[in-house]
């Protein structure tokens, strides 16, 4: 792949999985419009993860069977339209359901890591996959600070109907561009496609393993970035959106250093990256905990998680690629339902540990989750020991 392509690629996946994170920072807007308890925000996100992790099952395995440059143009024109239904919701119930297809529809994203993992050379896989990975972590990102700054300007509506214009920027260049790389025909039915991403999860041992991780560095990840903004923007800090969004910047950084990630995973080093990125999650929790007393250890700990996140995250990828050349769709899809389902849990537990124990408690349940996710890799080292450690 060309440098201009990586970059395309990159852009594509960032501003597409923006989508599901705009509504973290104006989550008070949202609570008082369409009168949504504090305890039950996170559900509002919950939702769109669910449907993520469907979107996962149901849409990216059809990389494998279909042409992936009209999959991936014809997803990225329905999230253009779901975007709408969003920024023009008039109850919690159209809300809702305009979320679920924002959530749905935004795993295009994965469908174009897959096609980018096909088409680059596999000594620079890792690579490709870790600036494409920056990418999505910088839209993820960003995505906190340009919700803050538009509702602050414009309102909480602005965030969804400027991205819906933006998507169709966006297609309008990738009809340009991507490439239409002709592939082996799949002879499998629908139903054999999906049911064989079950039995990839039975037959790949590493796969099984780092998706396993997946969940638990994504839990770890959306219990702060949930949360975050309900002690910023409470007293006695009480932040602006455009100050609370600004937060996302400092994790900019982390992603940025952790597509080197890749490289090293290219070079074997992928079970060294992991145990040192896990060391560093569970460090930045005790920066993160010192939130009410000090914003600077706040972004600290901010640099420090999304580093680890991602460092683990591009090594996941890089090393579940190098399984099956003409299955990359159903492995990217069996390996992202359980980021999916990380991110659900911890939308949902960090809004109501919040609302009963307070920022304490949220730190204490981060740090436990990632403590947790280490040992977990300790006791699969040796079972995953293919690679030079």
């Amino acid at each position: 792949m060309s440098r201009y392509v990586t970059l395309l690629f990159a852009a594509a996946c960032g501003i597409s999985v923006a989508n599901i994170y705009f509504a973290q920072p104006i989550l008070d807007n949202l609570s008082g419009e369409f009168g949504i308890e504090h305890s039950t925000l996170g559900i509002l996100i919950t939702i769109t993860q669910i449907f993520y992790g469907v979107g996962l099952l149901l849409l990216v395995p059809l990389g494998d069977l279909l042409n992936q440059r009209r999959l991936i143009i014809g997803q990225m024109l329905l999230s253009v339209i779901a975007l709408v239904i969003v920024g023009t919701a008039t109850s919690s119930s159209v809300l809702f359901v305009g979320m679920a297809l924002v959530g749905l529809l935004a795993v295009v994203t994965q469908t174009l890591v897959a096609f980018a993992a096909t088409i680059a050379a596999p000594a620079e896989r890792g690579r490709v996959v870790g600036k494409i990975t920056s990418g999505i972590v910088i839209g993820i990102l960003l995505a906190r600070t340009i919700s803050g700054v538009l509702t602050d300007l414009a309102g909480w509506r602005s965030v969804y109907l400027v991205s819906a214009a933006l998507m169709f920027l966006m297609v309008c260049g990738l009809c340009r561009v991507l490439p239409n790389v002709e592939r082996e025909v799949q002879s499998l039915s629908y139903p054999q496609l999906l049911r064989s991403v079950l039995i990839l999860f039975v037959q790949e041992r590493i796969l099984r393993i780092r998706a396993i991780l997946a969940t638990l560095i994504f839990v770890a990840f959306s219990i702060l970035w949930t949360s975050l903004v309900l002690p910023l923007s409470a007293p006695p800090l009480s932040l602006s959106h455009t100050a609370i969004g600004a937060f996302g910047i400092a994790g900019v950084a982390g992603a940025l250093a952790a597509a080197k990630a890749g490289k090293l995973a290219d070079r074997g080093y992928g079970q060294r990256t992991t145990g040192l990125a896990l060391i560093i999650l569970l460090i930045s929790w005790l920066f993160i905990s010192y939130t009410e007393q000090s914003l600077i250890t706040l972004v600290i700990g901010i640099v420090l998680l999304d580093l680890a996140v991602q460092a683990v995250h591009v090594t996941n990828q890089s090393m579940i690629f190098a399984l099956r050349k003409e299955a990359r769709s159903r492995l990217t899809a069996g390996y992202m339902v359980f980021y999916s389902i990380g991110s659900a849990i911890g939308s949902i537990t960090s809004t109501y540990i919040y609302a009963h124990y307070g920022w304490g408690g949220v730190c204490l349940l981060g740090a436990s989750v990632s403590a947790l996710a280490l040992l977990f890799w300790a006791m699969t080292l040796r079972a995953t020991a293919i690679e030079k450690l």
